[in-house]
């Protein structure tokens, strides 16, 4: 892509994003500067995946520090906790979000002592910060997961963890594009996962993009295709991991997974260090987001798709159990079974 996923604006005080609402018919440069434009961004998927929210998240409470009037740090430290709160309620699920959040909080109380310009240029320094460890985490995500996996494999992925949802590479694309890069002629599958279609809409789009031997596919396809075995390893993101391996992630992931188990195809996990979250025992404990019905009966149709009235379960995450996971690969190691974190101090 010629453009960053999330990109800070200084000078005009902004945060560029492409809106991912408009793909692939349409790319769309959004430049946003109030706060509910960024709740709003979030909230509506127009900046989306877990470690790119992180990112945008950092940007985006870096600038509203920016426009704090508070001469102190008491009255300073107040008006940043509002807008962290407000911020932080946008999604419930990915914990890169109050992540990120509170890693600047914590930026904003180690400067305490400081005047109130001086945390302001340190937030803006820890946000820039956040930016190029995304980057950095992603890479070598990548360079871990290609130890798995050889040339000419067929790889199927769900949802979109690619360049799209990070500052660069992805995660569960990282190992794709590096591949690419070096020849392993990687034969890809996309779910094309209802009911958003970030695989039809998102990563098929910015790995065709990429020149890549790209496969789009129905989500209730996978076991077909698993079946005929031209799947040799799946690779999927995620949104948190819990302490016990458990991860949340894009609906339909779980499905993938006990199929994968079934036919006997390694199930990899892919996601920084910041996306573990030892404070969360298992999947039961992590906050799965409910969204509107419409995704569902009205979204890309130009008639509802459904009777009128009719019920609508609409979980934009689902758990999929650590029992059905070959391995979760970060940007420090690969962790194997069994999963048990402690802390980010100890892994």
């Amino acid at each position: 892509m010629p453009y960053e996923t999330v990109a800070l604006d200084d000078v005009a005080k902004e945060i560029e994003i492409i809106d991912q609402t408009k793909l692939p018919g349409e790319i769309r440069l959004l430049r946003l500067s109030s706060i509910e434009e960024f709740y709003t961004a979030i909230y509506l998927l127009q900046v989306r995946g877990a470690p790119a929210i992180g990112v945008f998240a950092a940007f985006a409470i870096y600038l509203c520090a920016c426009g704090i009037k508070a001469v102190d740090y008491d009255g300073f430290i107040a008006e940043f906790d509002k807008c962290k709160d407000y911020l932080n309620s946008s999604r419930p699920t990915a914990v890169n979000l109050s992540w990120a959040l509170n890693r600047m909080r914590d930026v904003a109380q180690q400067h305490s002592k400081e005047p109130v310009s001086s945390i302001v240029d340190a937030l803006k320094e820890e946000a820039l910060l956040i930016r190029r460890e995304d980057e950095d985490a992603c890479r070598a995500i990548g360079e871990n997961a290609l130890t798995l996996l050889k040339p000419g494999y067929g790889l199927l992925t769900h949802c979109n963890a690619g360049s799209l949802a990070t500052s660069k590479y992805g995660t569960a694309t990282a190992a794709m594009y590096l591949g690419n890069e070096r020849g392993y002629d990687f034969h890809i599958y996309c779910d094309e996962t209802r009911p958003l279609l970030q695989g039809a809409r998102l990563t098929a789009f910015e790995l065709a993009n990429a020149g890549m031997d790209v496969t789009l596919q129905c989500d209730n396809m996978a076991g077909a295709l698993m079946a005929s075995g031209k799947i040799n390893a799946v690779l999927v993101g995620c949104d948190r991991v819990a302490a016990n391996g458990d991860t949340a992630n894009k609906i339909g992931t779980s499905v993938v997974a006990i199929l994968a188990k079934h036919y006997n195809i390694p199930f990899y996990v892919c996601g920084p260090m910041s996306t573990i979250d030892p404070s969360i025992a298992s999947g039961a404990d992590i906050p799965i987001e409910q969204r509107k019905p419409e995704e569902v009966t009205d979204m890309w149709y130009t008639h509802p798709m459904a009777p009128k009235g009719v019920k609508v379960f609409n979980p934009a995450f689902d758990v999929t159990d650590h029992s059905l996971i070959t391995a979760i690969i970060t940007e420090t190691r690969i962790f194997y079974p069994p999963y048990f974190f402690e802390s980010h101090a100890t892994i």
